[in-house]
């Protein structure tokens, strides 16, 4: 009887794959199941985000800070339905500046849609739809407590649509030029040029034109809670295995060798920032290792994909070091980014978009000599990498400073004095963050 009992049971989980590996209509149930986890993973990252950059900010801010993250995640969605899946992921239109697909429009033709990988097309589209989102919120910390809010939901609404999606067809899309350039197309696994050099890059010259705050004296502001600033950084951490295990679009080794990547890249940019912090100023701070732990994901993750543990660890090295740098070199020459977007997501963005070519796996690196005939090198490879980073950071310098233009003559994009005195949750929202808290 016992031995029958067992038999039954090492025959229900040996047939367990064939059950759970098709729902009977070519979908993958595993690798959908891993991405609908990584899409509420990503998504978990913005009201990390928020957390991380209200609580730097003062109490009188708190809320709007907060608010610049969560109302993103309204506005992109509803774009990302109606043309943003479609100008990014259709096919080209306009010389290739970006896509265009009849049956994205509102996702109306995809209600069936499975993708090769065995995924819904339902559950691809959300899950891109959370980069959307959390990119334009990213660039809010640049311009944090002196922005009105109006403004800002029209900033972001323009800037995706002109920005980033644009980007996003040139470096994901198979019609992409930069995802066409050379022998094997520029590596971005998971956003490096797509996010983090747009919105660091979008940050600084939106902080540039509109200027410090006014009782900013080029000293950083001391931030309300330091507590909240370390539960988004470590919200921030956890839902990065989605962003970059997930962007593998599979539930298998090269998820396995993303997430290993990521993990190891926060923890060196972490103990690499509280190593300078200890010799720079005789006291490692939280502020620093969460500082530390961002600037290692950003730059692991254009390479999550395709470098070794070690290449990830010396990224998170290489990040920490040039981002603290970064923000150094900020205050000395006084432009008031507020929370520190191109000094995090930007250098940290270019680093690891550069960087990444000198760790690339030996396994990659065999596969795309034999694709690419071979005629694929490092040093080739490296000139691919510099083109995409260049590429980003103009097109979104330029188109930054366009948008803001339009945008000041049309609306206005600067709040009043009175307002920044007054706080923005107040004078914005009718709100205080702290109810029983004086703001100040």
């Amino acid at each position: 009887m016992k031995k029958r009992l067992f038999f039954t049971i090492i025959l229900l989980f040996s047939g367990s794959r064939a059950i759970f590996a098709s729902d009977g209509n070519g979908v993958d149930t595993g690798i959908t199941a891993w991405m609908l986890t990584s899409t509420a993973l990503v998504l978990l990252m913005v009201p990390g985000l928020a957390m991380f950059y209200g609580g730097l900010v003062r109490t009188k801010n708190v809320l709007g800070t907060m608010m610049h993250s969560f109302a993103a995640m309204g506005v992109i969605t509803i774009l990302w339905i109606i043309l943003g899946y479609s100008m990014s992921f259709g096919s080209n239109i306009l010389g290739g500046w970006f896509g265009w697909n009849r049956n994205y429009f509102f996702l109306k033709g995809i209600d069936n849609s499975i993708l090769p990988s065995g995924v819904p097309e339902y559950v691809f589209s959300m899950f891109q739809g959370k980069f959307a989102i959390i990119t334009p919120a990213l660039i809010a910390g640049a311009f944090a407590e002196r922005i009105r809010f109006k403004s800002y939901i029209f900033f972001i609404a323009v800037w995706s649509l002109l920005v980033y999606n644009p980007l996003c067809h040139w470096v994901w899309s198979a019609d992409g030029f930069l995802y066409n350039l050379g022998a094997r197309g520029a590596i971005d696994f998971a956003g490096g040029t797509v996010v983090h050099i747009s919105a660091g890059v979008s940050g600084l010259v939106t902080a540039i034109f509109l200027g410090s705050r006014k009782d900013y004296s080029g000293i950083a502001v001391p931030p309300n809670n330091l507590v909240m600033t370390m539960i988004g950084a470590g919200l921030l951490w956890v839902g990065w295995f989605g962003f970059n295990a997930g962007s593998s679009v599979s539930s298998g080794l090269s998820t396995a060798q993303a997430l290993t990547a990521t993990q190891v890249a926060a923890a060196s940019g972490a103990i690499t920032w509280m190593i300078i912090e200890a010799l720079h100023h005789g006291k490692p701070t939280g502020l620093g290792f969460a500082s530390g732990i961002l600037a290692g994901l950003v730059a692991v993750t254009p390479a999550a994909g395709v470098v070794l543990p070690y290449g990830a660890l010396s990224l998170g090295v290489i990040a920490s070091v040039l981002c603290y740098l970064a923000i150094l070199m900020k205050n000395k020459l006084g432009y008031d980014d507020s929370l520190d977007v191109f000094g995090i997501h930007g250098i940290g963005g270019i680093s690891g978009a550069i960087f990444l070519t000198f760790f690339i796996r030996k396994s990659w690196m065999a596969e795309a000599v034999v694709s690419a005939g071979g005629s694929w090198t490092i040093l080739r490879q490296l000139g691919v990498q510099s083109i995409a980073v260049l590429v980003a950071i103009l097109y979104s310098a330029a188109m930054t400073f366009i948008i803001l233009l339009v945008l000041n003559k049309i609306t206005g994009l600067r709040s009043s004095i009175n307002s920044e005195k007054q706080g923005l949750d107040y004078t914005y929202h009718g709100e205080h963050g702290y109810g029983m808290v004086n703001p100040g």
